[in-house]
């Protein structure tokens, strides 16, 4: 069954606590110069949390002269590193930043959505790390919601990947003050 698995971003719940970061890290042991998953500070109080968006159409997949990236059934792009020479094309091509070059092994590298965890019943480990519950992970095929959006400001242009992560946007905050 094929279908297109994706991230799901609240901001409003992102403490930039870097949680995910670790857990990515931890869980698939790269080396420090490595990091498949990234936050940034957008705003004075908003963050974003993104690692590869597993993209309907990825341009990893599409400048590699190894052909070193495949495509799961559930959407999962995957990098195949007994093929990848290191090139960087696919660095260069990716509008998001994400593959990520090992200076040890001399490849490329990047999020794999935790498929070997998935593949066992479990989360991906940045979703399971995320204690405000800021990132999940729906089909996006039958995912609906009329508060998520596809691009959010700060987000790189999606229009030429349609990358496989929603946002929920920040709201306007409350504010309350005591007499």
């Amino acid at each position: 069954m094929v279908k297109q698995m994706g991230f799901v971003f609240n901001i409003d719940l992102c403490i930039g606590c870097k949680a995910c970061e670790i857990a990515c890290r931890n869980e698939n042991q790269t080396v420090s110069a490595v990091k498949w998953r990234k936050v940034s500070k957008l705003t004075d109080d908003t963050y974003l949390s993104i690692s590869c968006n597993h993209c309907s159409s990825p341009e990893c997949f599409r400048v590699c002269p190894e052909n070193a990236f495949t495509k799961r059934g559930d959407g999962i792009v995957q990098i195949n590193s007994n093929l990848c020479t290191g090139c960087g094309l696919c660095i260069s091509a990716c509008p998001f930043g994400v593959p990520q070059y090992d200076p040890e092994l001399h490849k490329v590298s990047k999020c794999q959505m935790c498929y070997p965890r998935q593949d066992k019943g479990f989360l991906p480990a940045c979703i399971e790390a995320c204690s405000t519950g800021a990132i999940g992970m729906e089909n996006l095929d039958n995912f609906c919601s009329r508060e998520a959006v596809s691009t959010i400001p700060g987000f790189p242009d999606s229009r030429l990947t349609n990358p496989s992560i929603v946002f929920y946007p920040a709201k306007k905050r409350k504010r309350y003050f005591l007499n």
